[in-house]
């Protein structure tokens, strides 16, 4: 299936010569969530902020649903919707007449039933008459999202949307992201919210000093590149890891009560099997035992620490 949006080695490099991204592909496929993630400054931002036309890239080639973003632009941008990070509200306007009057800038009719469609889905139907001066910050946020949803983009990005804001709005956030998703939006989303990528992508791509280090299906990279914890809980506590269990390396915690072994659980030899054989030839008695995999986080840190590249 073709991407609906097709990047292809894109670069961008400012005025004092910093490079912001380096030779990024990417396609993005219809209605999937694709969360990208990756330390400040690693150009998230930049990324996103060329494929909606408001920083024109250095090289390289971006297309929308086939439209050029160059070539094209209104076309392109037209199928998009952008909640930045930063808020951006006319003060004195009204929530209703803001979403509206975004919903114009595309070009548009109105289409009232619409507007308070959305309005509805974010918790703003209330405050609809509201001037967005009087709003707190969290209601100013879901104001921003209302007025990128107005004119019905088939492709929405949330660059941070959740940072700094309620737990509520969180949870009514990713609630319509899931209803527009199951409607066919694809949503590209940014987020340090590591926890909120595990639980809502579908796919996850890792940008680092501007390049794209990984992408994968989320399930796929936490196989491929994910690690098992094996946690024995002695019945009695030793004060070193034996020198015969050396070749498992080891780690002792919790004071001596707990011998914690990490491993590839997708190699056909973990080594667990002839490390509680080994333990039980030792008169080494445990009386627990669990095993977690580990979390996206604990990847994404990896990926990140290592300028890994897949």
């Amino acid at each position: 299936m073709p991407g609906i949006i097709s990047i292809s080695n894109l670069t961008k490099t400012y005025a004092g010569g910093m490079h912001a991204l380096k030779g990024v592909s990417l396609d993005i496929r219809p209605g999937e969530i694709f969360a990208l993630l990756g330390p400040n400054g690693a150009g998230k931002t930049t990324l996103i902020s060329i494929v909606c036309g408001i920083v024109r890239h250095t090289s390289g080639t971006v297309l929308v649903d086939g439209h050029d973003i160059r070539r094209d632009y209104r076309a392109a941008r037209a199928m998009i919707g952008l909640v930045p990070q930063e808020l951006a509200i006319e003060a004195f306007e009204t929530v209703r007449a803001a979403a509206a009057f975004s919903r114009g800038l595309f070009g548009r009719g109105p289409d009232p039933a619409h507007i308070e469609r959305v309005l509805r889905a974010l918790s703003l139907w209330d405050r609809r008459d509201d001037i967005l001066m009087t709003l707190s910050g969290g209601m100013k946020r879901r104001v921003m999202i209302a007025k990128a949803l107005a004119h019905e983009p088939r492709i929405l990005f949330l660059d941070e949307p959740t940072a700094g804001v309620d737990v509520e709005l969180r949870q009514d956030m990713w609630a319509l992201v899931r209803r527009l998703r199951d409607q066919g939006v694809t949503i590209i989303l940014t987020t340090h919210y590591i926890d909120e990528a595990e639980e809502m992508a579908d796919r996850i791509g890792v940008v680092n000093h501007g390049e794209l280090i990984v992408v994968d299906e989320k399930k796929a990279l936490m196989k491929k590149l994910g690690k098992r914890q094996l946690t024995l809980t002695l019945q009695e506590p030793l004060a070193a890891v034996p020198p015969e269990l050396a070749e498992w390396k080891l780690a002792l915690n919790a004071g001596g009560h707990e011998l914690q072994f990490t491993f590839d659980a997708a190699v056909e030899q973990t080594g667990v099997g002839p490390l509680l054989r080994r333990l039980e030839q030792l008169g080494i008695c445990f009386r627990d035992l669990n095993t977690r995999e580990s979390s996206l986080e604990e990847i994404f840190v990896s990926l990140v620490g290592r300028g890994a590249r897949a």
